[in-house]
């Protein structure tokens, strides 16, 4: 009986493996021998140029090669004019390697450029920059002033959303129920924002190999699936612990719209090192009524807990504002001192993911709170409400 036992647990074992090292030879073959009989046409190369700076009397390119060969860097140019040039560590790029081009160029601030690179084959590849700005460097000063920044358009706005708590702690259920559906607005657009953001920034600073569409999508789908699986221990946590659903949803809450105020201050920092932003106080306040309505959606949840006291409450209202807010302070520094193209499409994709889990958390609270089919007036009336909200204030920004 255990031989027999064992003998299928073999089968089993082995019908798992083979197609799976069968794949494998077939890779190996495709790449070494079976690669002279599947070489027809003649591949392209293909180099980004994914930052440049103005360094001092300096203009810093980091280029990839982005192609499906190896390339070499040989010339550099400005304005169509051959410049001397210096390649970091060397000219010889393999496939995704990257090289920082350094050109000696007397360059004056706020004059557009366009940044020429050739390779050994002759391929000359440009980049146009519309107006020349001092790269940023990392001193007290500036790490002040994105932490201000930070401040004014992330926690604040925040904090001062959170104020409608004793005003949703007084409402009728109906009404509740348009609030809780007002959030669920606010973080539609918040989510559908974010994804604009995430591929815009795919098409004009990434390659097509990386396929900035899809590595979106993949990650705002890995981010919802990871975060409604940990959200969903959180709350089971809730029914057995001193932790209650409704600060566990609007811990969430907070966590989903920081990822989403992360990916904010990434792309405010990285405005303000390529000098195409100016923080105006009318900006700052525009930045500030949209992201109030942040602050409505923590308080929804939290309104109906009974159970915690006046200086708990305080307590975590102030925690999961930080928690919201704070993260565009952190992103600001990110985006402005070591500013990534790629790591800007990811947290922005992330904090995507992360709304559209809180979104469906919240649909399911109403839904036990009575509207079964999510089609009462209240629902429908909050979530367009919302969103309208959501889309005057953008504006403003």
């Amino acid at each position: 009986m255990t031989v027999n036992l064992n003998s299928s647990q073999g089968k089993m074992i082995a019908s798992g493996l083979i197609p799976f090292v069968l794949i494998i030879v077939l890779a190996v073959y495709i790449f070494g021998p079976g690669s002279d009989l599947l070489d027809f046409g003649t591949p392209l190369p293909e180099i980004t140029m994914e930052k440049i700076d103005f360094v001092d009397s300096e203009i810093h390119v980091t280029v990839r090669n982005t192609g499906p060969i190896p390339i070499e860097v040989v010339m550099a140019d400005i304005n169509d004019r051959i410049q001397p040039a210096a390649v970091e560590p060397d000219g010889f790029l393999d496939r995704y390697e990257t090289a920082l081009v350094r050109i000696p160029f007397e360059w004056n601030e706020a004059e557009p450029y366009i940044v020429g690179l050739t390779i050994e084959d002759g391929t000359r590849f440009e980049k146009k920059v519309e107006s020349a700005t001092p790269a940023l460097k990392l001193n007290l000063e500036l790490f002040g002033l994105f932490a201000v920044i930070g401040t004014y358009v992330g926690i604040i706005p925040v904090m001062i959303g959170l104020l409608w708590l004793p005003f949703i702690r007084r409402i009728s259920k109906s009404k509740y129920h348009f609030f809780l559906a007002l959030t669920v607005g606010l973080l539609l657009f918040l989510g559908i924002d974010a994804i604009e953001e995430a591929i815009d920034v795919s098409n004009e600073n990434l390659a097509g190999s990386f396929n900035g569409v899809l590595l979106t999508a993949t990650v705002v789908v890995i981010s919802f699936i990871g975060l409604y699986y940990a959200g969903q221990k959180l709350i089971d946590r809730a029914d057995s612990s001193k932790l209650t659903k409704p600060v566990a949803i609007a811990l969430m809450i907070a966590i989903g719209i920081g990822l989403h105020n992360f990916g904010e201050g990434l792309a405010i920092g990285a405005a303000v090192g390529l000098g195409s932003i100016a923080f105006s106080t009318f900006l700052i306040v525009g930045f500030a009524l949209h992201n109030t309505t942040e602050g409505i959606a923590i308080a929804g949840p939290l309104s109906k807990d009974k159970s915690l006291s006046k200086k708990s409450l305080i307590t975590k209202l102030v925690g999961f504002g930080l928690i919201a807010g704070s993260p565009a302070i952190f992103g600001a520094w990110i985006g402005g001192f070591s500013y990534s193209p790629f790591s800007s499409v990811i947290f922005l994709a992330i904090g995507a993911g992360a709304i559209f889990q809180v979104i469906v958390v919240i649909l399911r609270l109403i839904r036990e709170e009575g509207d079964k089919n999510l089609s009462g007036s209240s629902v429908v009336a909050g979530v367009a409400i919302g969103m309208l909200v959501m889309y005057l204030t953008s504006i403003l920004v």
